[in-house]
């Protein structure tokens, strides 16, 4: 892509006839921009130019469309036969989840690799998705006595990728991840073991987060390892998987462009002088809020300006081959930070731990693979940050400053190569761990992190928490450089950060400082402050004296919509309202009105105003009347309001003259609850609505004797058990043997009624 990418595509890549897009399959994001920027070219200024699309797996129609038509050709090539061995695991395994794998279906994995030893001649091949379950594969083989086993990934060693590419003397099993799908060829390999999983690039918008994801792995990728087994001779597969769902699995892994953080895509698409990539020829378009969320992150850095286009500080971004964050931060520390951006451009080991300055130390001592390649990139990136001078200062991002001391060390200095391990050593002073705080802020600014409770709140408004035993633990701020989704965690688990002081913190997050008043409901009031925040991390909050009404007002129907409308002051008339206006929306529906929670929620301003207007605290709702707000919900204008009282009586006059209160507490059935003597003589039960209430009947003590719908049956049939059960304990009250016949009454014997 670098011949035909920036100023060089007007040279028209000179030299270049032909360029073969090999391995089209895999859809990475930068083979996809290359196809793109090579179709540009081709369409403006190199027309003869000739692209060629090859796999053997690939979508060959989408691509023979984006390519405009181009010819199909298909060549057999030589290939050996590869039977094809379901081997599914016993028992159900866990689908993959973030970054975990079933450790059930590691061991099916091995126990597998085992039978294919067993079975077959030949070296064997295993496909799994990360370094983390290769090891753990490694482990759970043991042993194999005559045979090898190799682990083969992007941070092997480089005498074992040489081992791996030699004919071996003696047996070999390879644990591999899909870096041996296509692009390393295995002598002797007569068996694939295939796992079926794989790693993709997923972003997680809501928390600000990026990282890879285990997945069931395509049909195609499935095609490629398979074809790995016959390279050289017939061969076998082991899928651990069940025949019948392969044909659930996807046709093609999920182009990245569709899944991975777009901001370094995005900035070469400005500097191709399309910022939307509307114009680019791609065989899926980039989604719109990733677009919008690397356009964000673009302009935060001063890569873009406010239109999208590229500015000459982008322009120099995209020539370093960093996302643009690491390179903000080398840019804005004028290359004083090349060791920590070295160290963020890959995967940092484990066994580093999660302290980034304590990474940075022992990169520098270490004598393993990785130590190597971080200072063959120390080195590549210092001589690119002293280009033209270096420092480049008018090219400095907003909110960007000069490190105080940096003067005459701007990586002038040639980066250490194994011999110079101690001098570099030797120039590793107090500031290191500064200037690694700064570097991680000024690439990370919505991760700068406050330590709040047990974990930590990031400017970005994700709670993130480190790991038992880290070395940050009780640092009052960090800087989260990489850090993943949990299983079942609600909080994000930190993997790589940094110490930084509150002051670096504040200026290279400067961009999500706000100073804002803040009217809320809090711990059951309202609370009216002028607070100053770092994104979502509360910086300092002053008490406002004076708020303004709206957002009083706001913040009180907040604490009506959180606690409830018992904030109000609900005397018992006005629950018996409430409670009648809810019997009569369900029998007779409109005009009366709704009175749920939901609906009077909704029509706040219909019954809780003025009042609510004028009330500045819980203490001003406590003295709402209640029963006196909802009557402005009554039905005035139809004039049925009139009929409350007819319609939902608050008491019903019963046959001993008393009026007792109706509970309307159920809306089904209104109940009404009176001493049997007051009903004697009524053959029927009272009606509201036209609803027969529910009659529980009393002793003369107030206690329940019995409950009936069908006062007339009860007379008839069910009386008489509550007569013989309550004449001798109530001796003194009438116990007539006829009740409907009798006359009512409220008193004793006694007392004759009046």
């Amino acid at each position: 892509m670098s011949c035909c990418s920036g100023s060089s595509a007007t040279r028209s890549c000179p030299g270049v006839d032909v360029v073969v897009l090999d391995e089209c399959h895999e859809r990475h994001l930068d083979a996809d921009t290359a196809a793109a920027f090579l179709l540009d070219v081709r369409g403006t200024l190199r027309p003869e130019l000739r692209l060629v699309a090859a796999s053997a797996t690939t979508d060959v129609q989408g691509w023979a469309r984006l390519l405009g038509g181009a010819p199909v050709v298909e060549a057999a090539g030589v290939s050996h036969p590869v039977e094809v061995v379901w081997a599914p695991p016993a028992r159900p395994v866990r689908p993959p989840h973030g970054m975990r794998v079933d450790p059930a279906l590691l061991s099916h994995t091995a126990s597998v690799v085992r039978r294919a030893l067993a079975e077959r001649p030949g070296d064997v091949l295993c496909f799994l998705p990360g370094t983390g379950e290769i090891a753990r594969v490694a482990g759970l083989l043991g042993d194999l006595g005559p045979v090898d086993v190799l682990q083969v990934h992007g941070r092997a060693p480089a005498a074992v990728q040489d081992a791996v590419l030699s004919p071996g003397r003696r047996r070999r099993v390879v644990l591999a991840t899909s870096v041996a799908e296509s692009s390393l060829t295995v002598p002797g390999v007569r068996v694939v073991v295939d796992a079926g999983l794989a790693r993709e690039p997923r972003v997680d918008h809501a928390r600000g987060l990026s990282g890879l994801t285990t997945v069931r792995s395509s049909r195609a990728a499935g095609r490629q390892r398979a074809g790995r087994a016959g390279r050289e001779a017939p061969g076998a597969v082991y899928r651990c998987w069940a025949e019948a769902e392969d044909v659930r699995l996807p046709s093609f892994p999920a182009p990245e462009i569709k899944v991975a953080d777009l901001t370094a895509f995005a900035l070469q698409a400005a500097c191709w002088g399309d910022p939307d990539a509307s114009g680019l020829a791609l065989l899926d378009p980039p989604p719109g809020g990733a677009m919008a969320a690397a356009r964000q992150v673009l302009t935060a850095v001063g890569a873009v300006d406010p239109r999208g286009r590229a500015t000459g500080r982008g322009a120099r971004l995209v020539r370093w081959g960093l996302h643009p964050r690491l390179g903000r931060a080398l840019l804005d520390t004028s290359g004083a930070a090349a060791e920590v951006v070295a160290l963020l451009s890959e995967e940092v080991p484990r066994a580093y731990g999660d302290d980034l300055a304590g990474a940075l130390r022992t990169a520098r001592r270490g004598g393993d693979a990785y130590a190597a390649r971080w200072r063959s990139e120390v080195r590549r990136l210092r001589a690119a940050a002293t280009e033209r001078g270096g420092r480049n200062r008018a090219a400095r991002a907003p909110g960007g400053t000069e490190p105080p001391g940096s003067e005459g060390r701007n990586g002038t200095a040639e980066a250490p190569g194994a011999g110079e391990r101690n001098r570099v050593a030797e120039t590793a002073g107090a500031g290191d761990d500064g200037m690694v705080g700064r570097a991680v802020a000024l690439a990370f600014p919505e991760r700068v992190a406050r330590l709040d409770g047990g974990s930590y709140l990031m400017a970005s408004g994700t709670r993130a928490e480190l790991g038992e035993g880290s070395a940050l633990r009780g640092a009052p701020w960090i800087v989260v450089a990489v850090a993943d989704r949990p299983t079942g965690g609600g909080h994000a688990r930190v993997r790589l950060a940094a110490a930084v002081h509150e002051d670096v913190a504040r200026e290279a997050a400067a961009a999500l400082r706000t100073e804002e008043e803040e009217v809320r409901w809090a711990d059951g009031d309202v609370v009216a402050q002028r607070v100053e925040r770092l994104g979502a991390i509360g910086l300092t909050a002053r008490p406002l004296p004076d708020p303004a009404p709206g957002p009083v007002r706001e913040a009180l129907l907040a604490g009506l919509r959180r606690e409830g409308l018992g904030l109000l002051r609900w005397s018992p008339e006005a629950v018996a309202l409430r409670q009648r206006l809810a019997f009569l929306r369900l029998r007779r529906g409109e005009p009366w009105p709704d009175v749920s929670d939901e609906a009077l929620h909704t029509r706040v301003t219909q019954w809780l105003e003025p009042e609510l207007g004028r009330a500045r605290r819980r203490a001003d709702l406590a003295r709402i009347d209640a029963g006196q707000a909802l009557a402005r919900l009554l039905p005035w204008a139809s004039g049925e309001a009139a009929r409350l009282d007819e319609l939902a009586p608050e008491r019903i006059t019963v046959p001993s003259g008393s009026r007792i209160r109706v509970d309307y507490g159920d809306p089904e059935r209104p109940v009404l609850a009176v001493k049997v003597q007051e009903m004697f003589g009524l053959h029927s039960s009272p009606v509201v609505a036209g609803v027969p209430v529910l009659v529980h009947l009393l002793s003369p003590a107030g206690r329940p004797a019995a409950v009936t719908a069908d006062l007339a049956s009860f007379w008839r049939d069910g009386y008489r058990a509550v007569r013989a059960e309550l004449r001798g304990r109530y001796p003194k009250h009438p116990w007539p043997e006829d009740p409907a016949a009798a006359e009512p009454t409220r008193h004793t014997k006694a007392r004759p009624r009046r």
